[in-house]
Parts: C-alpha cells; sequence; structure tokens
C-alpha cells in the first residue's frame, strides 16, 4: 500500500518528528553527550521505520517536499545575517590562520573522498559526499549538496551523505577532547591565568548548549533588543525574505553566465552577509539576532528533518563498505592533521590545543559539536577567551567561504 502525503501534512510529520527527536536526545545521555541534533534522531528514526516497512511489503510513503528547499535557503540566509565584520576583526590573526587551516582541511576532505571512491569503485561524486560536504559541512552541507549531486543522476548521494555525516558527528565528539587533553598534558599547557581572573567578573557564558545551531551571538554574550514582538519578528522575516529573493537572482544569473552549478542557497546567503554588514554602518532596518536565531533554529530543524525522513535507506546496498572506510580515513587523517599541522601552526599553546578541541568537532560534523568539545576540555584545564570566539566564527560561517567554492569546483569537475 502506497500513502500520499500533501504539503502541509509533510510539514506537520517533519516539525512532529522534530520534536520527537529533541524529546530523545534530551532522555539519552548518550545523544545529547554527542550533541546529536533532534532532526537527525527523528529523521533517521522515521527513515528506518519506512525501510521495514517497504522490505515487508506493508507500506510505501509519497511526501511532498516542495517546502523543503525554501527552509534550507531561508537558514543560510539567517546564518549570513549573523556574520559581522567587526565581530571577525576581534578573532585578530589567529582567526586567520586557524580559517585557512580548515580551509587547508577542506580540501584534504574531498581528495580523500575522490581518491577513496576510486579505490572502492565508486562513483566519484558518492566519494565527494563523504568528503568535505559531509564532513566539515555537516549534516546540512549534505542536506544542501545532496540533491544537486542527485540530480546529476547520483541516486543515493543524500543517503550516503547524510551518512558520513552522523558517523562523522559521532567520532567527532569522541576524538576531539581526547587528542585536546593529550596535547595539554603532554606539553604541560596552562591557560592564560590572567584572562581567567578577568573572567570571574564577567558575564561571558559558562557553557555552551548543543542546540541543533550555535552562533556566535550565543557564544559571545552580545545582549540582543528586548523588543521581542510580531512587528520585530515580520521586519527579520522581511529581511531574509528580500536577501533570499535577491540571491536567487543572483544565483540564477551567475549560473547561466558561468555555467557552474551554485547551490540555491549561496546566493542568498552571501547577499545576507553584504546586507548585514552595509546595515551595520548605515542602519538600514534594526536587526535582532534574537529573532533571527529563531527563524534559523526553525528553518533548519525542519528542513533537515525533512531530509532526513525521506531518505530511501533500501538503496544503501552494496555501499555502506566503501563509505565506512572512507570515513574511517577522514577521521585518521583529520586526527594527525591537528596534531602534528594545525597544533604547532596555531601556536603549541594551551589556546592551540583547545582550538583543535574545537577544529576535530565541526571538521567531522557540527559547530555544536565542536562547541561541546571545548566545552569538556575547558571545563577541567581551564577557559580559552581565543578559542571561544574564533570557532564559533569560523565553524558557523567563514569556513562556508572555502568549503562551498570547493564543493561547487570538485561537483563540476568529476559531474
Amino acid at each position: 500500500m502506497t500513502l500520499n502525503l500533501d504539503l502541509i501534512a509533510t510539514v506537520a510529520l517533519a516539525v512532529l518528528l522534530l520534536l520527537l527527536g529533541n524529546y530523545l536526545r534530551k532522555k539519552s545521555k548518550l545523544l545529547d553527550k554527542f550533541c546529536i541534533p533532534g532532526p537527525v534522531i527523528g529523521g533517521l528514526l522515521f527513515a528506518i521505520i519506512m525501510l521495514l516497512l517497504k522490505t515487508s511489503n506493508i507500506l510505501e510513503l509519497s511526501m511532498d517536499t516542495t517546502l523543503q528547499t525554501p527552509f534550507m535557503i531561508a537558514f543560510f540566509t539567517t546564518i549570513g545575517l549573523g556574520a559581522s565584520f567587526g565581530l571577525i576583526k576581534k578573532g585578530g590573526k589567529l582567526l586567520i590562520v586557524y580559517w585557512l587551516l580548515c580551509g587547508l582541511l577542506c580540501l584534504a576532505q574531498s581528495t580523500i573522498g575522490i581518491l577513496g571512491a576510486k579505490f572502492t569503485n565508486i562513483n566519484e561524486l558518492m566519494g565527494l559526499m563523504c568528503g568535505s560536504i559531509s564532513m566539515e559541512g555537516g549534516h546540512a552541507g549534505v542536506a544542501s549538496f545532496g540533491s544537486t549531486i542527485e540530480s546529476l543522476g547520483v541516486d543515493g548521494a543524500l543517503i550516503i551523505g547524510m551518512a558520513a555525516a552522523t558517523f562523522g558527528v559521532l567520532c567527532g565528539g569522541l576524538v576531539g577532547g581526547p587528542v585536546s587533553r593529550y596535547l595539554i598534558e603532554k606539553y604541560n599547557l596552562k591557560p592564560n591565568e590572567e584572562y581567567n581572573q578577568e573572567r570571574k567578573n564577567s558575564n561571558f557564558p559558562n557553557e555552551i548548549s548543543c542546540t541543533a545551531t550555535a552562533t556566535v551571538e550565543e557564544i559571545t554574550g552580545i545582549t540582543f533588543s528586548e523588543n521581542f514582538n510580531s512587528n520585530t519578528m515580520m521586519i527579520q522575516i522581511g529581511v531574509i525574505a528580500t536577501c533570499m529573493t535577491i540571491g536567487s537572482v543572483v544565483g540564477n544569473w551567475f549560473t547561466n553566465t558561468t555555467g557552474i552549478a551554485l547551490p540555491g542557497y549561496v546566493g542568498a546567503m552571501f547577499i545576507a552577509v553584504i546586507f548585514r554588514n552595509l546595515n551595520d554602518k548605515f542602519k538600514f532596518v534594526e536587526l535582532d539576532m534574537y529573532s533571527i536565531d529563531i527563524i534559523s533554529d526553525v528553518c533548519l530543524g525542519i528542513f533537515l528533518t525533512m531530509a532526513l525522513m525521506t531518505i530511501k535507506l533500501w538503496e544503501l546496498s552494496g555501499l555502506a563498505g566503501p563509505l565506512i572506510l572512507i570515513v574511517i580515513a577522514q577521521v585518521v587523517f583529520i586526527v594527525l592533521y591537528c596534531v602534528f599541522i594545525a597544533f604547532r601552526i596555531l601556536g603549541k599553546d594551551f589556546d592551540a590545543a583547545i582550538l583543535v578541541a574545537g577544529m576535530l568537532g565541526h571538521g567531522l560534523g557540527a559547530t555544536p559539536n565542536a562547541l561541546a568539545n571545548i566545552n569538556s576540555v575547558t571545563s577541567k584545564y581551564g577557559k580559552s577567551e581565543k578559542a571561544m570566539l574564533i570557532v564559533p566564527l569560523v565553524g558557523s560561517f567563514l569556513v562556508e567561504l572555502i568549503g562551498i567554492p570547493t564543493a561547487v569546483t570538485f561537483i563540476n569537475l568529476f559531474s
């Protein structure tokens, strides 16, 4: 039997699965420890149920995911609106170095994915889904590029990418803390005591929550406007929708002019970055980051749940082996890269060790994972102001400035 869900029913199901995933994460210490997002839990659980129902010839579900793309584009637009150049400047030289190291990691991950695909005799684009798209890009990156790659005739790309991203998140949570602790103890590293003394008298947040998204504003303790009401929310929605519209026009023009395939959200995100920083200077409208964060969480949750709940797990047959081999290669590489290259270039000090914990987190899946790694290490050894500022800035936005062009370039090279 086949059951068809219309657009409204599909959105309703996605929201219910999102709420279920959030509930299960709160109830499970393991899921909460590794900061597995609620959409991943709810969406994958439903996909597994659908696999069992289909293989048992009981039920097959057809869903209308028309709104998945608008939710995705809206989410990345909110990321762009959070990218203030003023905050970026506070990171100084170390931020630029960390960002470039993440860019080099991105190139390496894409290369490993391609080489792994050739070694295991699968499509190169399938291997790319196990590269930077799912590692540094995480589930959101997979959901964004997966449909683009599947449109090129690579069936199952989204499923493979989501599985790789999930493995990456788990591995990032497992290796981040231990590697950072190893470096701290091996080199007997100590935190900046002067900063820690000042911190006692500040209102800098002590703990980092493992939410679906982690914004720069949450980490830096910036105070939001208290005028949170329907009018404020409508202004933010208007700004987001306008950036999405202009970004769509710019993106289509770029694709038609250059012939390079560009994901739909890229134009919107960059238009949002431009608007945010022009608005900081000219004050066109009052941006309320609290409202934007709420919109961001809602859009990410719904679009990611939709992407996961509609995957066809039965198409994974024959690809599990290559997927595991490539992801293991990615984990081994990033650990060696962080210990022998990144740690030394970042200064070989306490801040560098904490930055490594962050890189292992968002380099294998998600910024919340990076923040969880940092929190677990700093709660024992002391705080790192630089890491708390740099990791969210790079992991939440700056890495995309390298990651997106890299993914687009590799996709066009091997399509």
